[in-house]
């Protein structure tokens, strides 16, 4: 297929090129140039520009990181929208919340151009692998459409409601677990070191118990090997997905005391000065005494 991958961060990059080494045509663009240069090195022809991207594309996928960002993409000055052609699809697979991709949905219906939601779960290397969770909605023409990608990149893809926003808050309640898990480990670790434990020597007891979670592995494992190590998903990327937690739950009317608790961890990390270092860095809010 023909794809103009827009969004070539820490996710986009390898999620891009393993489309490309599985036999697609991906041309990528991204606001930093240099992302789209080393991304050749993974088979992701550079574009120009957006519209040189998605031109002639079977498919458009976005893979920003905000909503402001997914609007200016889709509808700001030389934007997808005005570049798409009406038979092709766009394949929207950042965490933008649903109120974001249900408006846009709704403004690209009218230009024919169709919108199939499809955030991702499962990190850096997961997405180099073709190895992500992949919760998708949408009309079912557009998502058999897209489906030979989905299924390139995913392990898991499942389709969860009809309608474009029904995969974004699928993904909203996926991030309310992890980033309360996230907040718990550091927690945990943190409450360990303040009773005189090594962190490193819990952790590697209580992984494997029934306390054990992918987050607490995963980030635990990070946590106690200092911040020295890559940043493989940054903090601020849990103040923004929190945030859209909050905001959905607001208008649900839905209580949400652990998620806020969360929240308000990742936010003080963020004033800390940590929001560009890897989440993992949010143990060191906990560990620092008010």
């Amino acid at each position: 297929m023909r794809v103009g991958w827009l969004g070539l961060g820490a996710m986009g990059a390898p999620m891009a090129a393993c489309l490309a080494r599985a036999g697609h045509q991906v041309l990528g663009y991204d606001i930093v140039a240099e992302r789209a240069t080393a991304a050749a090195g993974g088979g992701v022809h550079p574009a120009a520009s957006i519209g040189a991207a998605v031109r002639d594309a079977d498919v458009a996928v976005l893979m920003v990181a905000t909503p402001g960002q997914l609007e200016g993409v889709l509808f700001g000055p030389g934007g997808a929208a005005g570049a798409m052609p009406a038979s092709a699809v766009i394949l929207i697979m950042a965490t933008a919340g649903p109120e974001a991709v249900v408006s846009a949905a709704g403004r690209l219906a009218t230009r024919g151009i169709a919108v199939v939601d499809a955030p991702v779960s499962g990190g850096v290397a997961r997405a180099a692998d073709g190895d992500l969770l992949i919760m998708v909605s949408g009309p079912a023409r557009a998502v058999a459409q897209v489906r030979p990608l989905l299924d390139t990149l995913a392990r898991s893809a499942p389709v969860v409601g009809p309608q474009p926003g029904d995969g974004q808050r699928m993904k909203l309640v996926n991030q309310l677990l992890c980033g309360v898990h996230i907040a718990a480990a550091a927690e945990a670790l943190a409450f360990a070191e303040a009773l005189g434990l090594s962190a490193a020597g819990c952790w590697q007891v209580l992984r494997d118990g029934a306390a054990a979670s992918f987050m607490f592995a995963d980030r635990g494992a990070r946590m106690v090997a200092g911040p020295a190590g890559p940043v493989r998903s940054a903090l601020d990327i849990f103040v923004k997905d929190m945030g859209l937690v909050s905001a959905a739950a607001e208008q649900a009317g839905a209580a949400v005391p652990m998620a806020t608790a969360a929240r308000g961890l990742y936010q003080r990390g963020h004033d800390a000065g940590l929001g560009g270092q890897d989440d993992s860095a949010l143990i060191e809010v906990l560990r620092a005494r008010d």
